[in-house]
């Protein structure tokens, strides 16, 4: 059973998701998920592993980040660019806070506030939830998928590319699926740096007090297998499944019209199962 949910942060746009209800023996766990850069929660196949988690016993969120470029309206895609353009970690960081919150209150309907919350993410919100499972005392377990290490990184300071972001105030990076091009307005890297100690990933992963999986594929080309090794590195206790032949999506993309997960999701679905079951 599916229950979608809709919530309004003072910002005033709109956090939308789905409660996916576990079917049968329940574990009174939760497991909220957080998709990546030019990701929505209806995309490709994360229909079919909520139904694996729900299956499982566990309850399941899947959410739209508030600036992800959707709309209520139209959640799929991008249609809202200006608020594309306005989205930060520290916003995402807060989202994630305020669904957080709204499934830990004991108003909330229909599912009462649960026994253990389970974090995963992938790729950009692989990030996220790690950052959130070292600073939240409520989270009792993470995992990602095809985690990003490092968001400093990737603004290429000292580029072209980033000197003319800077001088310009704006930067797009093109969507090939669509063929949007996607802008970042230059307020996304000044976010970070204003709060670069609490969105420094390696620092979370540190010190991390709960059980973290890190499920990575041996042929990404978004993120390099080095980054899910270096979170490992900082973490020796962490979990690390390594998916042979594995892209950055584990053989998904979308739409997704099968009725099944492609082997390679499959493979890391099962493993995040046995994580979160133990």
């Amino acid at each position: 059973m599916t229950h979608s949910f809709q919530l309004l942060p003072d910002h005033g746009r709109a956090i939308i998701g789905d409660l996916h209800l576990a079917q049968g023996d329940r574990r009174d766990d939760l497991i909220v998920f957080c998709h990546g850069y030019k990701g929505f929660k209806d995309w490709g196949a994360w229909h079919l592993m909520a139904k694996a988690f729900t299956e499982a016993g566990f309850d399941f969120v899947r959410f739209n980040f508030s600036h992800n470029g959707g709309t209520v309206e139209q959640p799929i895609d991008f249609p809202d660019l200006e608020a594309f353009s306005e989205n930060n970690y520290s916003l995402e960081m807060s989202d994630l806070q305020m669904v957080l919150d709204h499934f830990s209150s004991a108003e909330q309907t229909p599912l009462a506030p649960p026994k253990n919350i389970y974090l995963l993410g992938h790729s950009r919100g692989g990030g996220i939830v790690m950052l959130t499972a070292a600073q939240d005392k409520r989270i009792n377990k993470v995992a990602t998928l095809a985690a990003v290490s490092d968001y400093r990184a990737r603004f290429l300071e000292g580029t072209p590319h980033f000197e003319a972001w800077k001088a310009t105030g704006i930067t797009h990076i093109e969507n090939s699926r669509t063929g949007q091009l996607l802008p970042h307005k230059f307020q996304f890297y000044l976010d970070f740096i204003a709060n670069e100690e609490r969105l420094t990933i390696s620092k979370a992963v540190k010190e991390l007090k709960v059980p973290q999986l890190i499920v990575h594929g041996t042929q990404d080309p978004t993120v390099a297998l080095k980054e899910a090794q270096a979170l490992h590195h900082w973490n020796p206790d962490s979990g690390l499944l390594i998916i042979d032949g594995a892209d950055h999506v584990f053989g998904m993309q979308h739409p997704w019209n099968k009725p099944e997960l492609p082997a390679a999701m499959q493979e890391a679905v099962s493993a995040l199962i046995a994580f979160y079951s133990a």
